[in-house]
């Protein structure tokens, strides 16, 4: 029986979804592929719970009564002092100063799985040396849910790119919050506000909608793609176009924001109304790897096509590359949801457990 021991930081959304598919996966597991998964260690952002072997169905409790203050190193000696074989951190926090541990971590030879987008998206320069880190160390660094949820966007890019194909152009609706609003905002004689608190009720957009709207997240999504094609891009080098009204920015409160919603209406009215029977708005994201250009943008596209077919908060990415020419490969499904997400990150250990000896 292989056994793997996750160390997880963040027990938000994603990483208690995760914790609780891995409990009812367990069995299953054992039994089918012979892997025993086991979370002797979670940690949020401010107390530490530590089971010998494995969490229990009944965590929350244990966590809430039993976690306690901690570093990262007590976390490390504590791994060591188990003596866990077969390691793996799992970053499910949305931290960019928690990235700087993945430098401690590599160097005491785990590997890492994260949801998180931050380590792929700071500097070109923490990007490489941490690349050459998880070369000089033969560890490595999953994360497959940055983009699409777990959607198989990223591995595709990378056989492509191992292939010697060569990727011309990507373009993608990122967002699984904006897909929903404005595939609805299409189909249904809605306003565009209610919509916007639609998204916010099924918890598809932030506690804050401007985040969503703002197109921030796209652009990093976008970006963690262009450095896969080994475009040296920084964050400012895409070209955002931000939904959010000037006079509703992030210098007003969130419940400002909120009180206001009805000014988005009239300009997504008039978009609306120049559309012609065949089209819709959809939100995107385009790279283009021959001119070097990155932007994230609200664009019109035919209702028989790939985006234009879209329907609730589901993900679609075009992948153009020389040798498909005008006809992309096509990847798209569900992209909203921390089960979405928790499930991509399974998918990440599980794959990262075939290298493992016992």
């Amino acid at each position: 029986m292989k056994k793997i021991h996750i160390i997880l930081f963040g027990v938000g959304n994603v990483g208690s979804a995760l914790i609780n598919q891995i409990l009812e996966a367990r069995e299953q597991l054992k039994n089918k592929s012979k892997l025993e998964i086991n979370i002797p260690v979670i940690v949020n952002s401010s107390s530490a719970f530590y089971e010998e072997k494995c969490v229990r169905p009944a965590w929350r409790t244990d966590f809430k009564y039993f976690g306690v203050p901690y570093t990262v190193d007590t976390v490390l000696k504590y791994i060591k002092k188990e003596a866990y074989k077969n390691v793996i951190i799992v970053d499910a926090t949305a931290s960019k100063e928690f990235v700087q541990n993945y430098s401690t971590f590599i160097k005491n030879g785990y590997d890492i799985v994260a949801s998180n987008k931050s380590a792929n998206t700071l500097s070109n320069v923490f990007y490489n040396n941490l690349r050459k880190q998880l070369k000089k160390n033969k560890t490595e660094f999953l994360y497959e849910t940055n983009v699409g949820a777990g959607l198989p966007i990223i591995q595709t890019l990378q056989r492509l790119h191992a292939s010697g194909e060569k990727v011309t152009k990507v373009r993608g609706v990122f967002s699984g919050s904006l897909s929903y609003i404005f595939n609805q905002f299409s189909q249904q004689n809605k306003m565009f506000d209610s919509l916007l608190a639609e998204a916010g009720i099924k918890g598809l957009t932030e506690r804050d909608p401007r985040i969503d709207l703002s197109g921030n997240d796209v652009a990093e999504k976008l970006l963690v793609l262009a450095r896969e094609l080994h475009m040296k891009k920084e964050l400012s080098d895409v070209n955002i176009e931000s939904l959010v009204p000037k006079h509703l920015n992030g210098r007003s409160s969130v419940s400002h924001f909120k009180d206001n919603l009805s000014d988005l209406n009239l300009e997504f009215d008039d978009l609306k109304d120049e559309l012609k029977p065949d089209e819709v708005l959809r939100h995107i994201g385009e790279l283009d790897v021959i001119t070097g250009s990155l932007e994230v943008k609200l664009v019109k596209e035919k209702t028989n096509t790939a985006f234009g077919s879209l329907k609730n908060a589901e993900a679609s990415f075009e992948i153009y590359t020389e040798s498909h020419g005008q006809f992309p490969i096509v990847i798209q499904g569900a992209a909203a949801g921390t089960g979405v997400a928790a499930r991509g990150i399974l998918a990440d250990l599980t794959k990262l457990a075939e290298k493992y000896n016992r």
